[in-house]
């Protein structure tokens, strides 16, 4: 499929607005870096704890945040799971001695500002241990005549039910209780006076220490210098070494570009946002090669033709390969931004904005640097050829 035929497009005389944007673009993006003292990183490089919480309705969001905010110093980060009554509560650590005594002191403020009353016990935030504990006395005096396994196997029947319910781990009241096999209306009513049922539950935590993060972070650079050192290796086997310089530089653009935007809108990057970059870096080096191909193939065709104008011809006849590719893709990447949610963000920014500034490196910035390296060794070659005539004439003339 061809959006566009016999396209005569000047790409390379258009060059320079591109290339002044790309360097307005780095320039602004390091310096935001600089002032910042670094990229801004996620609690997965920098070391913390997240926490997913379910709300029988919709969180409450601010009074989470100044909740947790009074009980734990530091940046608190409160983020709604769209279309969901699930929040992601996030807090940064410096050392790996906080990071229990953080979690522990997360679930007590929940528990003290959401949770039970009246000294019950939490059934959505509770262990089989704790249950079988707190029932055990009740159960005898109401004559259930319960022996510990019976009693272990009801209570593992319960939490089974309460975290296998379609409204995962949130039950709307004790009642639903009876369709759990050996709960009897005694054994209900026991457990409505010792245990109760707050408006949210736990669903999962995530401990990382900053050890952990900053070991992630090195690897995470060292992949993608990997990557792209293994690019210019294959490039420039396949063609010749500056076809391979100029990928990797034109890629090398394109990461640094999505980097300085993030520090310039202040997100994180996270190891998603890293997946991301690494998906751009091999998306970017695709299109790029995809032109070369196409230079390398009518340098063989247009012997004639001079270089500058053999590959204008070589991008504008892939040019609707472009546009279908990057334009669909860029749809998708468009779509996770808006509809995804702020979990999707990040990886969803990366890849609209790795899109689009990869899809204009490969013509504005690669292909440039290939014709800068052309005419270059042409005027050494002028200069080299010039200066043999030279020479010659000199000999013949010291000859006579």
């Amino acid at each position: 499929m061809e959006l566009f035929r016999n396209t005569n497009f000047d790409f390379l005389g258009k060059k320079w607005p591109f290339i002044i944007a790309s360097l307005v673009l780095t320039g602004a993006g390091m310096t935001s870096v600089a002032m910042k003292g670094g990229p801004k990183y996620g609690i997965d490089f920098r070391g913390g704890v997240n926490m997913y919480v379910k709300f029988a309705h919709t969180p409450p969001v601010d009074r989470l945040r100044s909740a947790l905010s009074a009980k734990i110093a530091g940046e608190i980060s409160v983020v709604e799971i769209p279309g969901s009554s699930e929040v992601i509560i996030g807090t940064e650590l410096k050392n790996e001695k906080e990071l229990d005594a953080a979690r522990r002191t997360m679930v007590e403020t929940l528990s003290s500002s959401f949770g039970a009353t009246g000294g019950k016990l939490d059934l959505h935030n509770t262990g089989q241990s704790a249950l079988a504990d707190r029932l055990r006395d009740p159960l005898a005096r109401t004559g259930a005549g319960l022996s510990e396994q019976q009693l272990q196997d009801l209570t593992k029947a319960i939490l089974a039910f309460r975290d296998g319910n379609p409204n995962f781990g949130i039950l709307q009241n004790l009642d639903q209780l009876t369709a759990v096999k050996g709960v009897t209306p005694s054994i209900l009513n026991a457990m409505k006076q010792e245990v109760a049922l707050s408006p949210f539950t736990i669903r999962k935590g995530e401990l990382v220490g900053p050890k952990i993060g900053g070991e992630l972070r090195n690897q995470a650079i060292l992949a993608t210098l990997y990557a792209l050192g293994g690019m210019l290796v294959y490039i420039a086997f396949r063609f010749e070494w500056v076809y391979g310089v100029a990928a990797v530089i034109a890629v090398f653009h394109d990461t640094i570009i999505t980097i300085g935007l993030f520090s310039l809108f202040d997100k994180e990057i996270s190891l998603t946002v890293v997946a991301a970059l690494l998906t751009l870096v091999g998306y970017s080096m695709n299109d790029t090669i995809v032109v070369f191909y196409r230079i390398r193939e009518n340098l063989k065709l247009l012997r004639k033709e001079r270089f500058e104008p053999l590959v204008n011809i070589s991008v504008n006849q892939t040019l609707s390969r472009t546009v279908l590719t990057s334009g669909l893709t860029l749809l998708s990447a468009l779509a996770l931004l808006f509809f995804g949610g702020p979990v999707l963000n990040g990886f969803s920014f990366a890849l609209v904005v790795g899109i689009i500034v990869g899809t204009y490196s490969s013509i504005f910035i690669a292909s440039p640097i290939l014709v800068w390296w052309k005419s270059r060794l042409d005027r050494r070659g002028a200069s080299g050829g010039a200066e043999r005539v030279i020479m010659t004439a000199a000999s013949k003339q010291t000859a006579k």
